[in-house]
């Protein structure tokens, strides 16, 4: 009887187990049948989400008849400032063409070429080249500026004037290791929208002695004339 008892009790676990592993493939096959269901009922031209990239990074795409700008201003001491202009990077760090001081490109206003980039040194130049750069600036030209450490010290009124031409509000009251960033033009008729300007104050300062990093982007119009 005992052993009549076990083997019944074992062809039970036996037929549980089948049951079980039964069941468990049943239900495996349902899945894969629900997962290709699921596959085939996504549309055949679907494409996975991409991410839009714009010139220079802007957030937005820059409507026709306009160049896409983007600059930054130096940090400090230790980072030069960074000039883009229609997907091209026209100064920073990197090209090894940004300095202390007043960091310019010229761009030509129809076509969007670089014309020149040139730095002034501020601290301890001399005004003067300044100047003659500044006058000698064609009609048209796109004037991108953006400063490094120091723009204030060796800037005079008759270079505060010039650049006030080109659109500037900003430049009579710059000062000492202030941080500016400007896009402005040769000929233009009305103030720069495109101008941002953080005093050098040691109580809001982001580093010893230098206010924070200015970033600006926008859309400059095309020179149609």
């Amino acid at each position: 009887m005992v052993r009549a008892s076990g083997i019944i009790k074992l062809a039970v676990l036996v037929v549980a187990f089948l049951l079980a592993v039964f069941v468990a493939f049943q239900l495996l096959e349902i899945n894969m049948d629900f997962g290709a269901l699921t596959s085939r009922s996504l549309p055949q031209n679907e494409e996975p989400t991409k991410h839009v990239r714009y010139k220079c990074g802007l957030s937005k795409a820059c409507p026709n008849g306009h160049f896409s700008f983007k600059l930054a201003s130096g940090a400090a001491t230790v980072v030069g400032p960074r000039m883009c202009l229609e997907d091209k990077l026209l100064m920073s760090s990197v090209r090894n063409n940004v300095g202390r001081g007043i960091n310019i490109a010229l761009v030509n206003g129809r076509t969007g070429e670089l014309i020149k980039t040139e730095v002034f040194d501020m601290w301890a130049g001399d005004v003067a080249p300044l100047i003659t750069f500044l006058k000698e600036i064609q009609d048209g030209t796109i004037v991108m500026m953006a400063s490094f450490d120091d723009v204030y010290t060796k800037l005079n009124d008759e270079a505060k004037h010039l650049i006030s031409d080109l659109g500037s509000s900003v430049i009579n009251t710059l000062g000492f290791r202030d941080s500016w960033i400007f896009v402005g033009g040769k000929g233009i008729r009305t103030k720069s929208p495109f101008e941002q300007h953080i005093k050098n104050n040691k109580e809001t300062n982001k580093y010893d002695g230098w206010p924070e990093v200015l970033e600006m982007e926008g859309c400059v119009p095309q020179r149609a004339d």
